[in-house]
């Protein structure tokens, strides 16, 4: 398989904590991939790294097969575009005058290719209108056009959906998903909103602590996440042991509820509990989510 993007024992340390500790990670060529972690988790470090707006305490990364402490990584980048945390954008200035700043920072020979930018992230019919009047979703679309100046064909978004709102979460959906199946553009998109990743990515890495978890396809993703039954009783100090005296595999979800991951017929698990005294109020029938798989490998506690 090609990469476009491997590290190795990739280490960025800080006097006072690890931001990426042993991190590895392979990005396959046209791949959306899904970076997943909680805040402080390493998303935004490793996007840094990769940018080459920081660089590595130790190991390597490599680019398109080219490593980072090569001289030819400068001339690589260039086939890189990248939105980092905000967009950069000039506030007092038309969707089509960012742009053309951006040629110009750039040395492109030519406007060419402007207006079809702004078709592709639907922002063509905003005229004169200034940045600063536009909408978050539009300001991130207008940011993601500046990343695409110069045609890369790899893109990374950092936290790309934050703050905006439903119809704006579709709008950059949907240009994502055009960029790649139509322009043939790898993404990887660092979020901790894991329903829309799921949605989108083709591929993910699960990141926690500075420590890739694990790396896995969406296929393997959707064998991996587990059918369950969702129960919510009206005893819940003795339901966990109950569950347990079962050999059931479970997950409590509230003092009251649990998720049960075993094999079995819903009509005897109902019958068993009562004899213990529990009564089942609600049940369902669940496919793991992509948070609680998440949460299931790193452990449900909060990083601050």
């Amino acid at each position: 398989m090609e990469y476009i993007v491997t590290a190795e024992n990739l280490c960025k340390h800080y006097p006072r904590f690890k931001a990426l500790n042993n991190f590895s990670m392979h990005v396959p060529k046209g791949a959306i991939y899904g970076f997943v972690g909680r805040n402080g988790a390493g998303k935004t470090t490793l996007i840094r790294l990769l940018t080459g707006l920081q660089l590595p305490t130790s190991g390597e990364f490599s680019l398109y097969g080219t490593k980072h402490t090569d001289s030819a990584i400068l001339s690589i980048r260039r086939r890189m575009g990248a939105v980092v945390e905000t967009p950069s954008l000039y506030l007092d200035k038309t969707a089509e005058e960012n742009l053309r700043l951006q040629y110009r920072t750039l040395g492109l020979p030519s406007f060419d290719g402007i207006k079809e930018l702004l078709e592709l992230v639907g922002l063509h019919d905003t005229g004169n209108k200034k940045a600063k009047k536009f909408s978050l979703g539009m300001r991130q679309r207008l940011g993601i056009a500046i990343a695409l100046c110069g045609n890369p064909d790899f893109l990374v978004l950092d936290e790309p959906i934050n703050g905006l709102d439903p119809q704006g979460i579709i709008e950059v959906r949907e240009l994502i998903l055009k960029l790649n199946r139509e322009r043939g553009v790898t993404v990887l998109i660092s979020s901790h909103i894991l329903d829309e990743l799921a949605r989108l990515a083709t591929h993910f890495g699960f990141v926690d602590g500075g420590h890739m978890v694990k790396e896995m396809s969406a296929e393997e993703l959707d064998a991996a996440c587990k059918k369950s039954i969702f129960i919510e009783t009206d005893h819940p100090e003795l339901l966990s042991a109950a569950l347990a005296g079962m050999g059931l595999d479970y997950r409590l979800e509230s003092d009251s509820s649990a998720s049960i991951f075993s094999d079995t017929e819903v009509t005897p698990l109902v019958l068993a509990l009562h004899e213990k005294g529990i009564t089942v109020k609600k049940m369902t029938e669940r496919d793991e989510s992509l948070e609680s798989f998440f949460l299931s490998l790193v452990g449900g506690g909060s990083h601050e």
